[in-house]
């Protein structure tokens, strides 16, 4: 696959979003209170590797495999966590904040990115990726709602 400059520079901020993501995951993951979110958390530090690997390739102009589909775990992991104090609840309400945040930023520059790219193969690539990080986002905030973090107001 040859790249466009304007693709190249897409993928490239894609690159440092995915080296973000997976680097405050790890963090977060050790800073967590809850054991529930140290593990959510850790898990989606590895799928974020996972992206900046595909996205180096990419880079290098090669278009990845992706699997067929994602996988639909409808948040049955996700229980109430009961909390000893107010601290630890709100230092993983404002981690979980951040990470949606993040989340929400990664998505859009894969929208971006989806409809800027020419080659059919990365666009879809790029599309199964997006799919992901929505995911990591539905995964938080079923977290925060189950635990009372999540304000509409």
């Amino acid at each position: 696959m040859t790249l466009t400059p304007k693709e190249t520079a897409l993928l490239k901020d894609l690159k440092g979003q995915e080296r973000l993501c997976w680097e405050k995951y790890d963090k977060y993951s050790c800073d967590a209170c809850s054991e529930e979110l140290k593990n959510l958390f850790s898990e989606m530090a590895q799928t974020e590797r996972q992206h900046y690997e595909s996205i180096g390739q990419m880079l290098s102009g090669t278009v990845p495999q992706m699997p067929a589909g994602l996988q639909n775990e409808n948040n049955k992991w996700c229980k109430k966590v009961q909390y000893n104090d107010e601290m630890s609840r709100d230092i993983d309400r404002f981690l979980c904040s951040d990470m949606l945040a993040s989340e929400k930023h990664a998505s859009s520059l894969y929208d971006v990115s989806v409809f800027e790219f020419t080659d059919p193969a990365a666009r879809k690539a790029l599309n199964h990726i997006q799919a992901e990080e929505q995911q990591h986002g539905e995964k938080i905030y079923a977290y925060m709602s189950q635990n009372n973090m999540y304000a509409l107001d």
